[in-house]
């Protein structure tokens, strides 16, 4: 820092003023982390990893990222945690400090099929509907596709019964298709069955909210700015340092966020 500040404004900076600037922006970034919650009526979850070291190996850290819906229809970044591994009782703990701090009003959570965030969910907000991201879906389901030649024809085929003008219709492709793979394919087809239906929950909210809340995909711009960002460090410290940074990059989208247009029209059918 000394050699940077010197460089750029002519004068250096001493180790101990570093510390005393990071702990004051501690201090804004935890009280952000920590400041109130309202009512939110959708909750996106998802997750991405950092490089951190600890006790001298290199391990990996998830970031876990929760985002709402304000009661005006934008989105706002609710809270972020890390912590080594994406296990269940990191997430549970997550979930429940979101709640501990006044989320509430929850009609719907989105997010891909962690085991570790499947079993947090059940246990924090298990009497709330889930919507598992299709994008997710789509790219689980080639896992079981027996033949590379089949594997177009099985993603457009997911994608009409996402696609469908409501839930009725969507059912009805999806029997169709597990028909269609039965005897040919009959690991995707018991796949299918077992698992497309939980990607068609958002069925049940306004129509004009669909495309919105069908996935989780829209927090992958928030995994890309702090990787970005992460990039020119390549490998934190510790996980003090990996959480300063994600706190720091997504207080700031948040922000934009919460001041600009309306992502989603409370008032939608």
């Amino acid at each position: 820092m000394a050699a940077v500040t010197e460089k750029l404004c002519g004068f250096d900076v001493s180790s101990t003023q570093v510390s005393q600037a990071a702990a004051l922006l501690d201090e804004q970034l935890e009280a952000w982390r920590k400041r109130p919650l309202g009512r939110s009526r959708y909750l996106w979850l998802d997750a991405h990893y950092e490089k951190v070291r600890q006790a001298g190996q290199v391990r990996d850290a998830a970031v876990l990222k929760a985002v709402g819906l304000t009661e005006d229809g934008k989105r706002t970044i609710l809270g972020v945690s890390v912590a080594l591994g994406e296990h269940e009782v990191h997430w549970r703990t997550f979930l429940q400090s979101l709640v501990a701090r006044g989320l509430g009003g929850v009609e719907l959570v989105i997010s891909d099929a962690h085991a570790g965030l499947k079993e947090a969910r059940r246990a924090v907000f298990g009497g709330i509907p889930w919507q598992r991201c299709q994008f997710h879906l789509q790219q689980n389901a080639q896992a079981y596709v027996p033949r590379q030649s089949l594997k177009k024809a099985v993603a457009a085929d997911i994608r009409a019964i996402f696609n469908a003008a409501n839930q009725p219709a969507a059912e009805a492709l999806l029997a169709q298709t597990v028909d269609k793979y039965t005897e040919s394919a009959p690991r995707l087809a018991e796949w299918l069955e077992s698992n497309i239906p939980e990607g068609l929950t958002a069925f049940a909210f306004p129509s004009a909210h669909y495309r919105r809340i069908r996935t989780a995909n829209g927090l992958e711009r928030l995994n890309r700015e702090v990787r970005r960002r992460s990039r020119v460090a390549v490998l934190f410290p510790n996980e003090a340092s990996c959480l300063r940074l994600a706190t720091a990059v997504l207080m700031e989208i948040s922000e934009e966020w919460e001041t600009g247009r309306t992502y989603l029209r409370p008032d939608a059918d």
